[in-house]
């Protein structure tokens, strides 16, 4: 079956018609600045795409409560929160529509069609400018009581901060730059890891900070949690050796309590820019197992 599928970003809206297998027709606009102008955009890609579409799916910012039809929460995009949402789209659509969060998203992208295929029990750490992430237990994907669940984020790691203030490489390079007096996003992480591999010294400690930050957060995740898999998704898990850094930093956070039993899996995406998307149809199909 072929779904229209959209990415709401902050910036863009990112769409495509995922045929079973891929996506085709992919495409974005630059996000609306209100409702009304979201919904002239949306209408007009249904209207362009070819071929019968069957449904629609979306990943959007925000906690999404599909039971009270509505998104709760804030995000950068303020204006899709707090109403009915569903009935607008379908309405709009004149077709089945499904909303996730766009985190879960890219979790369900890897669970069903990625890294994590195979595996019932899994955790999807999404690493950007904060940290997000989602859940799957027994291949089900787990959103919690007030739908914050996977909001790894928010685990307090040191001394009051959390793992998206103290794991990222974008918090990295901002403590670089803080350290040399520049300002902020002066420098990118890329750049900083460049630095570290060529002997600067402050570079190097912040580097260091970063993988021992990301390799507490994971280490909390497996124990509280106990996925099969970990699953780092986001533009770092492009850094050849992240791999390897967070393997041995995690042995060593293992022989240091003792553990023994088993070593936790973590594994790289294997969809990055499209990940929403593809989530945003594995969701569809989830929520309309009759219309497959």
């Amino acid at each position: 079956m072929a779904i229209l599928v959209f990415d709401m970003g902050g910036s863009a809206v990112k769409y495509g018609v995922w045929t079973g297998d891929e996506l085709t027709e992919k495409g974005k606009f630059t996000t609306p600045k209100t409702w009304e102008e979201m919904k002239i955009q949306l209408k007009s890609v249904q209207d362009k795409v070819a071929g019968v579409i069957e449904g629609v799916g979306i990943s959007a910012p925000g906690a999404v409560n599909a039971e009270k039809r509505q998104i709760n929460g804030i995000s950068a995009i303020p204006y899709i929160h707090g109403f009915d949402i569903y009935s607008e789209l379908e309405n709009l659509f004149n077709l089945p529509v499904t909303i996730e969060n766009d985190a879960n998203c890219a979790g369900l992208a890897e669970f069903y069609q990625g890294a994590g295929k195979g595996f019932e029990e899994a955790a999807f750490v999404v690493i950007g400018t904060g940290v997000g992430g989602t859940l799957i237990h027994h291949g089900q994907l787990i959103r919690g009581a007030h739908l914050y669940g996977g909001e790894f984020g928010l685990m307090i790691l040191d001394q009051g901060k959390t793992f998206s203030q103290l794991g990222t490489a974008v918090q990295m390079a901002w403590r670089y730059c803080d350290r040399m007096g520049i300002e902020r996003d002066t420098i990118s992480g890329e750049e900083v890891f460049t630095r570290s591999e060529s002997g600067d010294p402050i570079a190097a400690e912040e580097v260091d900070n970063f993988y021992r930050y990301l390799a507490q957060g994971l280490f909390s995740i497996q124990f509280a949690f106990d996925p099969e898999v970990i699953i780092i998704g986001g533009g770092v898990s492009a850094k050849e050796g992240l791999l390897t850094e967070v393997e041995q930093r995690l042995s060593q956070m293992l022989s240091a309590q003792g553990l023994n039993d088993f070593k936790p899996l973590i594994k790289l995406c294997d969809y990055r820019n499209d990940a929403n998307l593809v989530g945003a149809a594995a969701n569809f199909l989830a929520q309309n197992e009759t219309v497959r």
